[in-house]
């Protein structure tokens, strides 16, 4: 395996924030951004098929409720687990932090098992479930049924991944993700259309990709240059390990699952109203929207061990320092997205459709859909600290109130308050939004002041 000193090399109670946060940050972030790829990339070759391009698109896009739940697991255990890990290290209790990385590996395994069956056994009422129609269900279950073949991959890859960038090895852990998606690009062209595989070949593109991500970040984590390592001795569950990361992981897991959720209330709400083509553009919209919040989640995870090893340590001025660096970074990169998204939206529709009328549907319904992303690097850079504390109470209602307690309602209230319904189900996005980041500004500052001063205190 190459050597990779960068990685090895940071200290995080020690060196300035700055370059903590831009070593640790940018890697992660390139993978948040190159993950994104396995399934955009994936609709994207499938959106421009002759003949069948957007059925087959909206098809697949009802599969993704179901790969965000397969991948809210993997959070729950290796961003439950993680952040543990890194403030074990913190206090200079490596073997804690072992023990921790040796059961969520095996819950992994586990949970991937009981997922794959589920899966399999219920696609199609799930898929229905989903928003799946007549025409598109056929397309949505040649790719489910390959996809969840390769659930112990995803969960490998994505849980943990989460340990070796809580160790300080960003630049490992960007290569896990790159590795897979490089082999996801190649494959795609390959298999969709020079073999005629079409959504299958999409789907078994995904899953070879997603496994030779997970060989290697297992091997990484079984080899000498790790500090945590892969051992057999704990790989036995224990509950007093295991069931502290879970109780962290439940707002990660939450936020990823409840996904799921959201677009089974868009999908439903906009098949009534506007049918497919409604369908359709959503498959678009989410696919965007995810592409623009996962390099957030990449820099909060970049911040997330800097957060944690000092919050272990004892040390409030960098924390932060860290903090408000982060926030900062977090929220010039919201403002551009947001500006590209208003004025130029047809570049990021263009990417997915060549269809006229799929086109105009999502043109105008993405400058709605995703007004509110401006204030998110707020919303983001608090939730993901109060996981960097171990706070897993509040981070989970956070989670849940904004989609939940806030979008699910205004998604099926204002298509009878205005007289465009569709256009109403859509505007539900930016509202719950601007009322989610009030609420949790307003609960971390309370918190993180309360939090500094009693640090200050114990120091």
């Amino acid at each position: 395996m190459m050597k990779i000193k960068m990685s090895r090399e940071v200290d995080l109670g020690k060196e300035p924030i700055g370059k903590l946060l831009l070593i640790l940050a940018l890697p992660s972030i390139t993978s948040q951004v190159v993950n994104a790829l396995y399934n955009m990339v994936d609709r994207m070759y499938i959106g421009h098929i002759d003949t069948i391009g957007s059925t087959a698109l909206t098809g697949v896009g009802v599969c993704f409720p179901i790969i965000m739940i397969v991948s809210a697991f993997a959070y729950l255990l290796g961003m439950g687990g993680a952040p543990r890990a890194s403030i074990y290290m913190g206090k200079r209790k490596n073997e804690e932090a072992e023990k921790i990385l040796g059961n969520c590996f095996s819950s992994l395994l586990i949970v991937a098992i009981l997922l794959t069956a589920v899966v399999l056994i219920f696609k199609e009422p799930l898929l229905y479930l989903f928003g799946a129609s007549e025409q598109t269900l056929p397309y949505a279950v040649q790719y489910i049924e390959i996809y969840a073949i390769g659930t112990v991959f995803v969960q490998l890859t994505l849980g943990m991944n989460a340990f070796i960038s809580a160790q300080g090895f960003s630049t490992i852990s960007m290569l896990t993700v790159v590795i897979g998606a490089i082999t996801n690009i190649i494959l795609d062209p390959i298999l969709i259309f020079v073999l005629n595989m079409g959504v299958q070949g999409a789907a078994l593109a995904t899953i070879l990709s997603q496994a030779v991500s997970a060989v290697w970040a297992i091997r990484f984590l079984c080899g000498r240059q790790t500090i945590l390592r892969l051992k057999k001795e704990n790989l036995h569950i224990q509950k007093k390990v295991l069931l502290p990361c879970i109780a962290l992981g439940v707002s990660p897991f939450a936020m990823q699952s409840t996904e799921s959720i959201l677009v089974l209330c868009f999908n439903s709400s906009l098949l009534y109203y506007g049918g497919d083509l409604a369908v359709g553009a959503m498959t678009i919209l989410s696919s965007i929207m995810q592409f623009a919040m996962l390099p957030l989640q990449g820099l909060t995870q970049g911040g997330q061990p800097i957060i944690s090893y000092n919050y272990g340590a004892n040390n409030p001025a960098r924390i932060k320092k860290a903090f408000f660096l982060q926030t900062v970074v977090c929220f010039s990169y919201t403002t551009l997205i947001w500006l590209a998204v208003m004025f130029v939206p047809n570049l990021f529709v263009a990417i997915f459709t060549n269809d006229p009328e799929l086109t105009q549907i999502s043109v105008w319904a993405l400058r709605i859909y995703m007004a509110g992303i401006l204030l998110m690097g707020f919303q983001t850079s608090c939730q993901q600290t109060f996981i960097a504390f171990g706070n897993s109470k509040i981070s989970a209602f956070l989670a849940i109130y904004r989609k939940i307690l806030v979008l699910i309602p205004l998604i099926y209230i204002l298509p009878h308050l205005l007289d465009d319904q569709v256009f109403a189900i859509f505007l539900a996005e930016p509202i719950a939004d601007t009322i989610a980041v009030a609420t949790t500004v307003t609960m971390f500052s309370i918190s993180f002041k309360k939090l500094l001063k009693t640090m200050r205190k114990e120091a």
